[in-house]
């Protein structure tokens, strides 16, 4: 039997792939979604490629076992965000602010890429069933408010968060900017946003 760092198989099991998720990560982050290969992660963390095999059958394997693990952490952050505002244009702001902090802050970098990375179909289907995740508390918001198709209105405003993720990403420098832009058309439209209430 091999020998195990940890009282139990499970316990030793566990320790090993949280290594080996964190060195994918960091080498994605290091060196790109291209740079990511069995092979490679073997490397970085000093065991044999057939060893890996006992973890991930492949590279998509590898992928789809990246993303699950942060998807539902990116999730909660998302819902947490979402259950503070009391009204649905406030949740909106809060989705897409929320979303964009995770999406451009690093600590999920690889997470970010692997996403929109190629995969088999298989592979693809583990992450859009923990991508739907993130979209349930703004579908939910929706919903409650009475919004006509609120699933495909979430995927809308989903895919301007994705566009200032990608805008913020070229354009560190206009952060700040990208992030007001995309609240103000999500909930705007190209119309001018009225102005605060003053009050008496």
């Amino acid at each position: 039997m091999p020998r195990i760092s940890e009282p139990t198989v499970a316990e030793h099991r566990a320790r090993q792939l949280r290594t080996l998720l964190d060195a994918a990560r960091a080498l994605v982050a290091e060196e790109g979604i291209e740079a990511l290969s069995l092979a490679a992660l073997a490397r970085r963390v000093g065991l044999s490629r057939p060893s890996l095999y006992e973890y991930f059958r492949s590279k998509d394997d590898l992928v789809a076992a990246i993303v699950e693990e942060e998807l539902p952490r990116w999730a909660a952050h998302v819902e947490r965000a979402l259950a503070g505002p009391p009204d649905l244009v406030a949740k909106v702001d809060a989705y897409i602010r929320a979303q964009l902090e995770v999406m451009t802050d690093g600590r999920h970098a690889a997470a970010v890429q692997l996403v929109e990375h190629a995969l088999a179909e298989p592979a693809r289907e583990r992450i859009r069933d923990g991508h739907a995740q993130l979209l349930r508390p703004l579908v939910a918001a929706l919903a409650d408010s009475g919004v006509p198709e609120p699933e495909l209105r979430a995927e809308l405003i989903q895919g301007i968060v994705e566009a200032a993720a990608d805008a913020a990403q070229r354009r560190p420098d206009r952060a700040g900017a990208v992030v007001e832009a995309a609240v103000a058309q999500a909930v705007h439209g190209l119309a001018a946003p009225a102005p605060p209430d003053q009050g008496a």
